[in-house]
């Protein structure tokens, strides 16, 4: 069984500000390790459901968090971005079994969460086919569109929420609640051992229980912080511009979604 999993790091046990997931910045450390721990245990799960290959991609920012030399041997690690327009989900094909999503947090606009926010703070709006969407949004999509179904989530309750509306047999392990700037979160320990024991749990099942029909078409409607980046993203092939600060794209092809995306976010 080939397992593929994403990795963040906003959606962590305890990570409550921004600083605490910036590489120069001194209150990183704990949560990068954090982090490490949180992705080790799902790949601890995945292997004791019988798992033997996993992939993890570093997914957060400089793509360079995650200790690789704490994770357990065997496991390929992405590390930095290569420009693949499958960003979050880069390498993933229809090989893999089924995905994994950990560290993940609530979308642009959200309350759920004082790090809420989708791909960038640029963007303070992010719709999906006329929902707000969140990271998870666009790469369970990216994930169903090449075969790939997402089966476990971990993350602040926002994100657990909005991938149980979608997937009702997914596996959610939330493991902490934002409260206006402060978050409560679960024991880190806790945390990890809840993250492996659902890992376990949602690949002894078939995973072909979450597997999400595509819709037939995407639109996607981005709202910007300022004008400048709106206007410039109008010009990308088939964007439009609805008003001055939000742009749209249409399209069938979620392959074509994601490219838009990666230039424009």
């Amino acid at each position: 069984m080939k397992i593929y999993i994403s990795a963040d790091i906003e959606g962590v046990a305890g990570l409550v500000h921004f600083d605490e997931a910036t590489a120069d910045k001194s209150v990183f450390e704990p949560f990068r390790a954090q982090m490490t721990r949180e992705v080790a245990a799902a790949c601890e799960g995945a292997a004791a459901a019988g798992a033997d290959e996993i992939w993890v991609k570093d997914a957060h920012d400089t793509a360079r968090n995650l200790i690789a030399e704490e994770l357990p041997d065997g496991v390929r690690l992405i590390r930095g971005w290569s420009g693949d327009p499958y960003s979050m989900m880069q390498e993933i094909d229809a090989s893999f079994d089924a995905a994994m999503m950990i560290g993940y947090h609530a979308g642009a606009g959200s309350d759920a969460s004082p790090l809420a926010h989708t791909y960038s703070g640029r963007i303070t709006g992010f719709r999906l086919n006329g929902r707000p969407a969140s990271e998870y949004r666009v790469n369970v999509y990216a994930a169903a569109s090449v075969g790939v179904p997402v089966v476990l989530i971990s993350g602040d309750e926002g994100v657990c929420a909005d991938a149980a509306s979608l997937q009702p047999h997914i596996e959610a392990v939330p493991v902490k609640h934002g409260v206006g700037a402060s978050v409560v979160s679960l024991h880190p320990r806790l945390a990890v051992a809840r993250i492996r024991e659902a890992a376990e749990r949602a690949l002894r099942g078939d995973p072909i229980r979450c597997a999400i029909p595509l819709p037939e078409r995407f639109e996607i409607e981005l709202t910007y912080r300022h004008h400048e980046p709106a206007y410039r993203a109008s010009f990308y092939p088939g964007a439009r511009s609805l008003d001055p600060m939000t742009v749209a794209f249409e399209s069938a092809d979620y392959f074509e979604v994601l490219r838009f995306l990666l230039f424009v976010v």
